[in-house]
């Protein structure tokens, strides 16, 4: 079940929100599970028994490392990674390495290799990383473990961001999950539905328009690809992932808040970054700084030499791609941004800072490059495409309707407007806490109903509604 679908907005969405308002504050968790648990079974019925046993398991575990000390605590702080890992490894990952192996076993004259291909479960990805960050966090003294074990179950299982996240470590909302009375106000519903009406339409009006002709053009046999159509597809994806997830985590930001949770922020307008290393500071947000916390930091961060450092920088990219995908153009994918942040510390941040705010346009080209890395079939599918992106000439671009023109330009402008020098950025996560006059609430209702509107309107009329974030 996806938020951008008919099921969600006219079901379950406002069946949940009328059942959960109505519902007193200490059964809140309750329905909130439960809803979870459906939205979760929708998609993957067959995996839901795995995965409660998985935060069965989990729950055990820390309450016994909490208890424990010196390498007792260890121990457990040790089964319980490992056991997280191997999952996403055999799920996420078999596939892949039989593939590898059987390529190999056969180049070298070898009989083929069989398997029954392992089907990845959804969301797998968000959740291991939010049980992992549970069992740190509490390893570390951060937060003392949940009592309850539905509410922990409610930490990993809350529907709004359990698919596709934004990544919610523990200590970020672990006072909300038993007391969210301060947030539970009436200035934080309409900013959450404003923020929801918001990803919808971003989703819907602009990633799904531009995302239909994308696949078109990416769909084409390369050698009939001309260099400006290539280079068409190319930042049409560009546009097409950054409105798509974005616009997912907008919505998960806003359903969380319409119940009272406040989950961090995902991302900060990318495409206005002067350098990858600023990039990588506005985009997928939770997962930078959840992989520089967890992965960085610990491999030495940038307390090391020269040398390491570049090493820790170029591991924690490529381990960043794999994570994204099982597949080598999404290992080339993090290698690539890893390479451009090494560039960065050499050369390429002196470069940036006298270009000014022209350092956007180089530094725009090499994220859409490395888009195409990303949205491949294969490394060997992106390499051909790159090569035509690089062949020159001026052939002739097929006919786009005018509906897809307008959608470009208008996810242009709306991605670079946050460059101007003299526009105020207004920023649709309002803060929790603040009072909104009268005429802004009327003004975020109002918008928020014709985004809704808008955005339904274009759901029923077309079959094309794709989750970009979905498979990882």
């Amino acid at each position: 079940m996806v938020f951008s679908s008919t099921l969600f907005l006219f079901y379950f969405l406002p069946a949940f929100l009328l059942l959960y308002f109505l519902t007193p504050t200490r059964l809140k968790n309750t329905v909130a599970l439960i809803a979870s648990i459906g939205f979760y079974a929708w998609g993957g019925l067959n995996f839901l028994a795995l995965f409660v046993a998985s935060v069965v398991v989990n729950f055990i575990l820390i309450r016994f490392m909490d208890k424990a000390e010196g390498w007792q605590k260890r121990i457990y702080l040790t089964m319980s990674i490992v056991i997280n890992v191997a999952m996403l490894f055999y799920f996420k990952y078999a596939n892949f390495f039989l593939e590898n192996i059987g390529a190999v076993q056969t180049a070298l004259g070898g009989s083929a290799l069989t398997w029954e291909r392992v089907v990845l479960p959804i969301g797998i990805s968000f959740f291991t990383f939010e049980k992992l960050t549970y069992t740190i966090d509490v390893y570390r003294g951060v937060n003392k473990p949940l009592r309850s074990f539905w509410d922990f179950m409610l930490y990993i299982m809350l529907f709004p961001k359990m698919i596709a996240g934004p990544i919610v470590r523990f200590h970020e909302i672990a006072g909300q999950l038993t007391d969210r009375r301060a947030f539970d106000t009436v200035d934080q519903k309409l900013a959450g539905l404003f923020r929801f009406g918001v990803g919808l339409g971003k989703k819907v009006l602009i990633a799904n328009v531009l995302g239909l002709e994308a696949d078109k053009i990416f769909a084409m046999n390369p050698a009939d690809v001309s260099a400006p159509l290539a280079w068409l597809g190319a930042v049409a994806y560009t546009f097409q992932i950054y409105f798509d997830f974005s616009g997912y985590s907008d919505m998960a930001i806003g359903l969380g808040r319409l119940m009272g949770f406040q989950f961090p922020e995902n991302f900060n307008n990318p495409y206005v970054s002067r350098s990858i290393t600023e990039f990588w500071q506005r985009w997928h947000i939770t997962l930078g700084r959840w992989m520089r916390d967890y992965l960085y930091i610990p491999l030495g961060g940038n307390r090391v030499s020269t040398g390491r450092l570049y090493a820790n920088l170029w591991t924690v990219f490529i381990l960043s791609g794999f994570w994204h995908g099982a597949a080598w153009n999404f290992i080339a994918w993090g290698a690539f941004h890893g390479l451009f942040l090494i560039l960065d510390r050499l050369f390429l941040l002196r470069i940036a800072k006298r270009l000014g705010v022209l350092s956007i346009i180089p530094t725009f080209i090499v994220t859409v490059v490395g888009w195409v890395l990303f949205r491949a079939e294969s490394l060997a599918g992106a390499l051909a495409y790159l090569k035509r992106m690089a062949s020159g000439g001026l052939g002739q671009l097929p006919y786009f309707n005018n509906e897809f023109w307008v959608t470009l330009a208008s996810a242009a402008l709306f991605s670079f407007m946050a460059a101007l020098p003299r526009v105020e950025r207004w920023e649709v996560g309002l803060l929790f806490g603040e009072k909104l006059s009268l005429p802004r609430a009327a003004g975020l209702t109002l918008a928020a109903a014709v985004l809704l509107i808008l955005s339904a309107g274009a759901i029923i009329g077309s079959s094309f509604n794709p989750f970009i974030y979905f498979r990882f």
